[in-house]
């Protein structure tokens, strides 16, 4: 029998990670181990380039153990089954190697209908469940009102069973709290993290980072920058109505996976962003130093989240951005507190934190900055995260 503690990770699509919160998460939690003792196993949707595996083979990255669960071709179903592969591998793994005292951590609410048989399986084993509920998810305007339904449904179900429940925002952790009063699992906060960007961008990464500023018809700190995915609940409405109304010469570059459909075609029609050059649709940037470099250049970062808890894009941009301009809701707020402004729906809101960041002294501009990345360092360092996942990991 092994005496390590084996940590199990399901819900991320896997690493190395490419985007989201839950793959960088979940790379950032393998690439720092700090105790030896810990083996972590991560549920991955993707073989490593060039690699041709069956399902349920393994590979190793930063030290972890990954195994491979394809994603079933099922459309909107396909995350669920994903989820329930990789639970159905990790309790034959379990069983086979006869482990005792395992973490099994469930990051998001895919599976709760259909996890009860499986928790009953895993408690014969000794294992414990953990679950991050994520943010709220049945708020997304994406789903239609019987995927929303089926979203709190499962929420419902999964936090009911969990034994830890952890959460990524203290808001989403009151809300589980004020929503489930009897669910049994201890529920605690415990953040993602990101990090501080260099004071000066290396060589290297300033002339990449200038070249494409170049390539999109951007300057340096002549624009307002977005980093998020493109969906209603990301307020992209508010934001380009605001900014087409302003009087700014600054630009607007967004990086998101855009698409012209139909959320696109309606916004276009609202606020006619299509005819103003200032507009400037950058694409997606994976490369994390260029979009580093992309995040300070900027004249200051809109962020328009309002569904979910934590957001890493807004942890990224207090790193490295001087100003934040922040849509007003909890979860922003008690990330940002006193170092970002805020602004809401109604009209002109944005437009008037907009002149106030253009009309700000350079001295309160790095004040701001300054004040950012010090909320980074002392409640958001992935080192200082690490230490507090593994200390919980042991305590099993």
């Amino acid at each position: 029998m092994s005496t390590a503690k084996h940590v199990f990770i399901i819900g991320s699509k896997g690493i190395p990670a490419s985007y989201g919160g839950f793959e960088t998460f979940v790379q950032e939690l393998v690439r720092r181990r700090r105790s030896e003792d810990i083996c972590y196993h991560v549920a991955c949707s993707k073989a490593p380039a060039g690699n041709e595996l069956s399902p349920g083979e393994t590979f190793r990255v930063f030290g972890a153990e990954c195994f491979y669960i394809p994603m079933k071709p099922v459309g909107a179903a396909k995350a669920v089954l994903y989820d329930l592969d990789a639970l159905s591998w990790t309790l034959q793994y379990i069983r086979s190697r006869r482990l005792e005292g395992c973490v099994v951590y469930i990051l998001a609410c895919r599976i709760g209908p259909f996890l009860r048989p499986y928790v009953r399986k895993l408690k014969k084993e000794g294992a414990v469940l953990f679950l991050n509920p994520d943010g709220h998810e049945w708020k997304r305007a994406k789903w239609n009102r019987m995927i929303r339904a089926y979203w709190k449904y499962s929420e419902n179900k999964m936090v009911h069973q969990a034994d830890q429940i952890i959460c990524d925002s203290k808001s989403i952790a009151r809300y589980i709290r004020r929503s489930y009063p009897k669910a049994g699992g201890q529920i605690r906060y415990l953040s993602y993290g990101s990090e501080v960007a260099e004071k000066e961008l290396s060589g290297e990464t300033a002339q990449r980072t200038l070249a494409w500023l170049k390539e999109k018809g951007l300057e340096k700190e002549q624009y307002y920058l977005i980093v998020g995915r493109f969906v209603p609940e990301n307020n992209y409405e508010a934001i380009l109505r605001e900014f087409v109304l302003s009087g700014t010469e600054k630009k607007l570059a967004i990086i998101s996976n855009v698409e012209e459909n139909k959320f696109y075609r309606d916004l276009a029609a609202k606020t006619g962003f299509e005819k103003d050059a200032r507009v400037v649709f950058a694409g997606t940037v994976y490369d994390t130093q260029l979009l580093t470099g992309i995040r300070k250049y900027a004249f200051a970062y809109i962020h328009g989240h309002e569904v979910g808890g934590t957001n890493p894009s807004l942890l990224e941009a207090l790193g490295s951005t001087q100003v934040s301009l922040l849509y007003d809701v909890s979860f922003n707020r008690e990330v940002g507190e006193e170092a970002a402004l805020y602004w809401n729906r109604e009209e002109g809101s944005l437009r008037r934190q907009m002149e106030l960041c253009e009309t700000m002294s350079p001295k309160r501009r790095e004040q701001l900055g300054r004040m950012a990345r010090d909320r980074i360092r002392t409640a958001f360092s992935w080192d200082m995260i690490v230490r507090k996942y593994e200390k919980l990991f042991q305590s099993v």
